[in-house]
C-alpha cells in the first residue's frame, strides 16, 4: 500500500448479528471472527484486497465509522497532527504481527485511523 491509501475501515454496530446479516446480504461479504478480538469480525470486500471490520459500537470499534489510511511512518504522521490543527484520539498502538495504528481528529472533528504496516 502507498502513503495515503485507504487500507481498512470499521463499522460500528449496536447489534452485531443484525449488522453482519445486513452487510453479508447486501454485498455478499464473508464476515468472520478474529481470534483474540472479542466482538470484532472482519471481511474483505474483494479477495486479496483490503477490507474492514464490524464491531460493537464504543467497545471493540469506535462510536462512528472510522477509515484507516496507510502512512509511511506512523511516528512522523502523528508528530504532524497538532501542527496541522488536529489532535490525537488514540495513541500509537501495536497490532502484533501486522503493524501499528493511531487515530487522530482532523480540525473538523472527523476521526481518521492511521496505519503503518510491518516492513516486509
Amino acid at each position: 500500500m502507498s502513503h495515503g491509501q485507504m487500507t481498512h475501515f470499521e463499522i460500528p454496530a449496536d447489534d452485531l448479528p443484525r449488522a453482519k446479516a445486513f452487510y453479508a446480504g447486501l454485498f455478499g461479504w464473508e464476515i468472520g471472527p478474529v481470534p483474540g478480538f472479542t466482538d470484532y469480525e472482519m471481511f474483505q470486500d474483494r479477495p486479496g484486497e483490503s477490507g474492514g471490520a464490524i464491531g460493537l459500537r464504543g467497545q471493540s470499534v469506535p462510536e462512528r465509522l472510522r477509515i484507516y489510511l496507510e502512512v509511511d511512518s506512523l511516528d512522523a504522521a502523528v508528530a504532524r497532527v497538532d501542527e496541522l490543527g488536529g489532535s490525537v484520539a488514540v495513541e500509537i498502538t501495536d497490532v502484533p504481527g501486522q503493524g501499528r495504528f493511531a487515530a487522530v481528529l482532523d480540525p473538523e472533528g472527523n476521526e481518521i485511523g492511521l496505519w503503518e504496516s510491518l516492513p516486509g
